[in-house]
């Protein structure tokens, strides 16, 4: 009895600092409380826009700040020092311009207007940029040639490729239990899934088995155990991992709204789910991120945004990993001939800790069978 006493408390605390409440979810933006709509100007990164017109040589508070976002998502290497200064050194202007030419910006170098309104969108927390390989290119390249109008794809796979296997095109997807979804935003989630099987042989279907669910959807705060902590309100909304890891992870502190377009409010703190799902399950099939604005997986998406049909960008790539649904017509939404351009971005290691929730789970549920 004491050893499942302990093997309790060891579970309690582990998930205390990682579900701290429920997930707030709102049918649209009046519904909100006003205390859950916070300054706007002082959410996510919205700081960084007082170091607009900085450039090489000058120093600035704010920079080092700025520093550690570009190395979070790849554009400052690890090998690099990580003890930021508010310098404007030459490792912070070369990362602004590959941040720049992977986000279609006039690569300048400097933290012009534009550039700034770019950072400081809300994003998706999987990097850009891995081991000083980029996973975008910069997009807007067109050219026609007798006649005939070539686009190019700028859609990215993980490293190696990893994708399910043939063998389970099937797939399962559960909830994190302690975060109590009602049946209206689990269809949500069902709806984005539906986006993405309508164009592949791919299949999903809602389990209630959590642990033995080939995709884990879950709602979590701040420091949750797998190397990616959230920011609260803005900032990074969510991140997932590549196949077959299976893990969809999204920030809870978010103002979740489930069923108004966010786009025809003037509120800025509420972020659309279905949105930020269809993104996130591209990584979940094994897409990177693209520089095509229009496409799903561009990775950010502003606030006030509801962002939610598959670009050309996004099936063509997922139509490389899997092949096309059977009864998907690609006759209106992809273009007559193609030039493509794919490279690879980062998978996400499974955290150590994460291994020992799950562990301990386990161990508890046995211990709960035994008394």
């Amino acid at each position: 009895m004491k050893f499942h006493i302990s093997v309790t408390a060891i579970l309690l605390s582990l998930f205390s600092t990682s579900i701290s409440g429920l997930p707030r979810f709102f049918p649209n933006i009046t519904s909100i409380p006003p205390s859950f709509l916070p300054n706007i100007t002082g959410a996510g990164w919205q700081s960084f826009q007082k170091l607009a017109g900085c450039h090489t040589g000058e120093k600035a508070d704010g920079l080092a700040r700025l520093k550690d976002y570009f190395h979070h998502f790849g554009y400052i290497p690890n090998s690099a020092s990580l003890n930021y200064t508010d310098d404007f050194d030459q490792a912070l202007e070369s990362a602004l311009k590959t941040y720049q030419l992977n986000f279609n910006l006039n690569t300048t170098g400097e933290l012009d207007e534009s550039t700034l309104q770019q950072i400081v969108r809300p994003r998706c927390g999987v990097a850009d940029i891995i081991n000083g390989s980029s996973s975008m290119n910069s997009g807007n390249k067109s050219s026609s040639t007798n006649g005939h109008f070539h686009t190019v794809s700028h859609y990215s796979f993980f490293p190696h490729r990893p994708t399910w296997p043939s063998s389970n095109f099937n797939l399962t997807y559960a909830f994190l239990p302690e975060n109590q979804l009602t049946d209206s935003v689990k269809a949500i989630f069902s709806r984005a899934f539906n986006r993405w099987s309508a164009v592949t042989p791919l299949t999903f279907t809602e389990t209630e088995f959590f642990y033995s669910a080939d995709m884990k959807i879950g709602f979590f705060s701040g420091d949750h155990g797998d190397g990616e902590p959230f920011d609260g309100v803005l900032g990074t909304l969510a991140h997932a991992f590549s196949p077959p890891n299976g893990r969809f992870h999204l920030d809870e502190a978010e103002n979740w709204l489930t069923d108004e377009d966010v786009g025809t409010s003037a509120v800025k703190s509420a972020v659309d789910l279905e949105s930020v799902a269809v993104h996130e399950i591209g990584h979940l099939l094994g897409l990177g991120h693209s520089s095509v604005k229009e496409a799903i997986m561009f990775p950010t998406i502003s606030s006030g945004t509801k962002k939610v049909e598959l670009a050309s960008d996004d099936i063509d790539g997922i139509h490389e990993l899997y092949g096309s649904n059977p009864n998907f017509n690609s006759s209106s939404s992809t273009p007559s001939s193609q030039e493509r351009e794919t490279s690879d971005c980062g998978v996400h290691s499974l955290g150590p800790l994460w291994v020992l929730k799950t562990l301990f789970v386990a161990v508890a549920s046995a211990m709960l069978l035994m008394y």
